[in-house]
Order: structure tokens, then sequence, then C-alpha cells
């Protein structure tokens, strides 16, 4: 079961520093992880619209005659209504949202997973070990990384059967 510590400590071996055990450690290590983890993890999850982290909501007004966003939604995908600070605006009594939803590591697949430790060795990089040759390196590395992961979300899915299309019962 991944965890942050996890994921921290996979970025600081790509530095090829030592892990961490913990995030409340009083070390340069894990207060950087303490400081970033979160940040980054909410901001991959955000850049792209990941299946994983796809969920979809079916929302009914509050007293206020709004749409309240869920706390776990980062990013609406799609919506019927106007999207104004945390809730949605619609004329509608009922409305459906699809969005990136923020998710437990323990629940990453392993190429997010590769792809957030490879992002926070690189913020670490600097004020860890100050190489920047190291530093191009990660960054090198996690753009490909990104486009690998991309890649690999986008072809997960299985399409849909068609179901009660004329042409394709009459075969049968």
């Amino acid at each position: 079961m991944l965890t942050k510590i996890d994921l921290c400590s996979m970025a600081l071996l790509k530095l090829g520093e030592n892990p961490i055990q913990s995030l409340s450690d009083d070390t340069a290590a894990a207060k950087l992880g303490r400081t970033l983890i979160d940040f980054v993890i909410d901001t991959l999850l955000s850049s792209h619209p990941w299946r994983f982290a796809c969920r979809t909501y079916n929302l009914t007004k509050d007293e206020n005659g709004d749409f309240n966003i869920p706390s776990d939604v980062l990013r609406i995908l799609k919506t019927n209504g106007r999207i104004m600070e945390n809730r949605v605006v619609s004329d509608s009594d009922n409305i459906t949202i699809t969005a990136i939803v923020r998710i437990a590591p323990n629940e990453f697949p392993s190429y997010f997973a590769s792809l957030v430790a490879t992002k926070l060795a690189s913020e670490f990089c600097m004020p860890l070990i100050s190489d920047t040759a190291v530093f191009r390196t990660l960054v090198a590395l996690y753009e490909t990384e990104l486009q690998t992961a991309k890649f690999i979300d986008s072809t997960t899915s299985v399409n849909p059967a068609i179901e009660n299309f004329s042409l394709i019962d009459s075969r049968f």
C-alpha cells in the first residue's frame, strides 16, 4: 500500500539520498516532503483528465439554490451549469458533473506513482543537492514519464459495447 512517505522516499532515492521514515522528522528531506507532497499530487492530478481520478456526481440544490461542489473535487471537467467559487449555479433542479478528484496514493496506478516521485525528485533537487545537471536530467525524465503516463492512461479503458444497434442486431 503506497503512502506519501513512500512517494517522498522514492523521490529521494532518485536523487541518491536516504529515504525518510516519517514526514514529521526534523530533516530537510522530511520538511520538503511535508511542504510539497500534497501540492505536487494535487497539481499533477489537476493537470490532465486522468481516467483513474475521474468521478461523476449527481448534485442537488442546497438551501440557497446552488449546487455545492464536493470537497474532494480538484477540477470540474464537465457540467451544465456555471462554476462560481465552490458551487455550480444552474436553473436545473439536478445536475451531473464529471470531475477530477483527490485520491489517496494507495489508489495511484504505478505509472502515476512514478510520475509523482520524479516530479518530487525534481522539486527536492536544488534545495537538497544543488546540482543543476541532475535537475535538468530529472526535468527531462519527468517530461518523458508524463507523456508515457498520459498514453497509458488514455489507452486503459475498454470501449463500451454497442447496444441496440439495428445493423448489428440483424447479423445475429
